[in-house]
């Protein structure tokens, strides 16, 4: 089975992911506008008509813009907590409530949807109820953690299960300090819900690297703190010290905030 993965957006502008086979697929988030969605997946040739389900992270405005619209209007059924799903009802974004298409489902309580196997668990953030996805296809493994303020011992347990990792690696230390964000909101970035910076990101990978992983994808990079070469450059570096060479050992990219990634495919 061919498994295909893009990102058509990841930053705090907006975050959309699309996990699929040669005939159906799934996203994870839904919150760039649903022309750009549409846009995107028709480039690699996915029609709407093909998406099986949204899985929510979370209930913040750049991860669910689109869902409503998704749900109710597309009638694709759209997966989450039931507290995150209070959550996004009640969120300003919101113009079309999820009603009918609403499904709920319960973390670390793995469910079947054709061949995917999915299991939400907790993350640490700031929103209602925050979840990443552990989604396993095919023997493959692919761990999501778009927005979490650090790596507890669940997330750190779906981290190192992954064949392909998706995980936040959004602020540079020194950027978000110097930088014009006013006090409470440095704080709010930099605190225990808030967001994982490039360091800490880096440190932990090097530190629990295992053979099994092989792509990071580096997600959710802060426009006005962090720079893509960064991101990459603060991980490759950790890494190396621990004798992981990327490009050889591990591949890593550090995704597009705005416009799709390429399209990656896996046999």
């Amino acid at each position: 089975m061919k498994v295909r993965f893009i990102s058509l957006a990841s930053g705090s502008s907006g975050n959309c992911y699309y996990l699929g086979t040669e005939t159906y697929g799934i996203l994870i988030d839904a919150g760039i506008g649903i022309r750009t969605i549409k846009k995107a997946l028709r480039d690699i040739s996915v029609s709407m008509d093909s998406i099986r389900a949204v899985f929510v992270t979370h209930d913040h405005a750049d991860h669910i813009k689109a869902v409503g619209n998704l749900g109710e209007k597309l009638h694709i059924p759209v997966y989450t907590t039931a507290r995150i799903h209070e959550g996004i009802n009640k969120s300003y974004c919101m113009t079309e409530k999820l009603h009918d298409s609403a499904r709920c489902l319960e973390k670390e309580e793995p469910m079947q949807l054709e061949d995917f196997l999915i299991t939400a668990f907790e993350v640490p953030h700031d929103g209602t109820d925050n979840v990443g996805y552990c989604i396993e296809i095919d023997g493959k493994t692919f761990s999501f953690l778009t927005d979490l303020g650090e790596i507890t011992s669940t997330a750190a347990k779906y981290i190192c299960k992954a064949n392909y990792l998706i995980l936040e690696a959004n602020y540079d230390e020194e950027m978000l300090r110097m930088g014009p964000y006013p006090k409470y909101l440095k704080e709010r970035i930099s605190s225990p819900t808030g967001h994982m910076c490039n360091t800490d990101t880096a440190e932990f990978l090097a530190e629990n690297i295992n053979e099994r992983l092989r792509y990071i994808w580096l997600c959710h990079l802060s426009k006005d703190n962090n720079h893509p070469e960064l991101a990459f450059k603060t991980v490759e570096w950790k890494l190396k010290n621990k004798g992981v060479i990327v490009g050889k050992d591990v591949q890593l990219l550090a995704l597009k905030r705005s416009t799709p990634s390429e399209l990656y495919e896996f046999e």
